[in-house]
């Protein structure tokens, strides 16, 4: 009997991961669209790092200080009670597995280096257990921190489909400014559902720390940066970016991009962003928060861009008082989640972690930035 019962078991099991396979990850852009809508409100009174995903089930999950989350099961209209993640300080990363549905998130002790413990999530973050894996060297013989990246990814095309990766970095040691000049970022990234982790090349600029990325339609993955530090003769207030066609090991085509600013205008000194890519089928939508601000972090803004981050045609203030790091993250096909674009942010005006959702109708109805612009398809 107690044979039958586990066969039973697993055969469920089985059947549930299949169907969390078989659900369409992506979908056609009119969710996205219709009548322009933005909508806020404060999840979180006090502390700070914020992280936004969306479980397969399309339940929004806002993790906090990476220790604390809340859960909305019906797209973000209404949010559950703060829940448990892990103990530590902050974290970041935060990563769904498209294959078994597993949530994975990153919390260490304290400020890196420290300690690591990953915890994972079975039932689409309700709760949480210890998680046991391997996190392997960089060919530097660096162990990576992951601390405040933004969340991680399933690529979904390509040779590596099913890959689970996200943006980690290299602290020198610890974060202090005569070390920045060696600081970098990287990723870690898992084929066997997060037993194992490699970790990848180094991102080909230094200084850098708390990345975003997102996969393009063709399996390309394109990845955003921080960075505390630029060479001379280098614009350290912009975003830095590079791509990748091997599945997150290697990253090339350096580039500043000048259209994005990093942080406030005033220091050489950037801010965490959020990224998303749009589960629109065959089409490139790209959303990017940061500030734009001369001084200070406020000035929530949020850009688009409508072919693979090539360009960035449109811009549209969030909110304009206090805002500093963000998250990014879309809905799911299928689900409740489906046509929000999602924003959790530091700041708002009723405490200290803000969850915005908005639609693609409303961004594109922003500012012009001169740089390309909206295609037909996307109007």
């Amino acid at each position: 009997m107690k044979t039958t019962t586990c066969l039973i078991s697993a055969l469920f099991m089985l059947a549930a991961s299949k169907n969390l396979v078989a659900k369409s990850v992506e979908g056609k852009i009119n969710p996205f669209l219709g009548k322009p809508e933005l909508q806020s409100q404060s999840l979180f009174s006090s502390d700070r790092m914020p992280n936004v995903v969306v479980a397969m089930d399309g339940s929004v999950v806002a993790v906090w200080n990476g220790v604390v989350c809340r859960r909305s099961e019906d797209g973000g209209a209404t949010w559950g009670k703060e829940r448990l993640v892990g103990k530590g300080f902050m974290g970041g990363g935060v990563t769904v597995d498209e294959t078994t549905g597993s949530i994975f998130a990153f919390v260490e002790d304290g400020h890196p280096p420290s300690k690591l413990t990953v915890y994972r999530s079975d039932d689409h973050a309700k709760t949480w257990e210890e998680h046991e894996c391997k996190i392997e060297k960089d060919k530097m013989g660096n162990l990576p921190s992951m601390h405040m990246n933004d969340h991680g990814i399933t690529l979904r095309h390509g040779e590596h489909k099913g890959r689970i990766i996200r943006p980690s970095r290299w602290y020198a040691g610890r974060n202090h400014n005569s070390l920045w000049p060696k600081h970098y970022t990287n990723a870690i990234y898992s084929d066997d559902q997060g037993k194992t982790w490699k970790t990848s090349d180094p991102f080909p600029a230094n200084g850098t720390g708390e990345a975003a990325i997102a996969e393009l339609s063709d399996g390309t993955i394109y990845y955003n940066s921080r960075r505390h530090w630029a060479p001379k003769g280098v614009n350290p207030k912009r975003r830095w970016t590079a791509r990748s066609k091997d599945g997150g090991h290697t990253w090339k085509d350096l580039t500043i991009c000048e259209i994005l600013p990093d942080g406030d205008q005033i220091r050489n000194y950037g801010l965490m962003g959020g990224l998303t890519r749009l589960p629109i089928k065959d089409r490139d939508v790209l959303i990017f928060s940061n500030i734009e601000s001369p001084s200070g972090r406020h000035h929530g803004t949020i850009w688009a861009s409508l072919d693979g981050g090539e360009t960035w045609p449109v811009k549209r203030l969030v909110y304009e008082k206090r805002f500093a790091y963000s998250s990014l993250t879309s809905g799911r096909p299928g689900t409740k989640s489906e046509g929000w674009i999602y924003l959790f942010y530091e700041g708002g005006p009723k405490g200290a972690g803000t969850l915005a959702r908005f639609n693609l109708s409303w961004v594109l109805g922003g500012e012009s930035t001169g740089d390309g612009k909206i295609p037909d398809w996307a109007k």
